[in-house]
């Protein structure tokens, strides 16, 4: 049963991030400077998204668990590569959609993650001690 949340998970994911390409492909306005940087961005930051999702597998929860440490992929170099590359993806939708008060929301969103990413980390560290506090000393954020 695993295995079926785990593979509906992933579709649900890449239904919305086609849903949301397709928004933003449509979304009217020039095709200017910032819409293609954004696009960019969007892309790149939701393939990497994607990546890592998969590569975090049965180990993504929404709430702070320490069932396995993943050290590998993108989690060999950033430790919370879901919250960075979402990040990435929000600026470029920002971008896409010339709403420069969007950019109060990605304000917000910043320090909400790093306090997630905190959570994250003091859960981990009390169920793999002194190897989490090795990946830490390895990896960025």
């Amino acid at each position: 049963m695993d295995d079926f949340k785990f593979l509906s998970f992933l579709l649900l994911q890449t239904m919305a991030t086609l849903g949301l390409l397709a928004i933003l492909w449509l979304w009217p306005g020039p095709w200017n400077v910032a819409r293609l940087t954004g696009s960019m961005l969007t892309i790149a930051g939701l393939t990497l998204v994607f990546t890592a999702r998969v590569q975090l597998g049965k180990s993504f929860s929404v709430t702070p668990q320490a069932r396995t440490l993943v050290t590998h992929g993108l989690y060999s170099k950033v430790r919370n590569p879901i919250y960075v590359f979402g990040i990435v993806v929000i600026s470029g939708v920002i971008l896409i959609l010339h709403k420069p008060r969007l950019w109060i929301l990605l304000a917000i969103i910043i320090p909400m993650q790093i306090v997630r990413a905190r959570k994250e980390a003091k859960v981990l560290e009390a169920k793999f001690g002194n190897e989490y506090r090795e990946y830490q000393r390895r990896t960025w954020f």
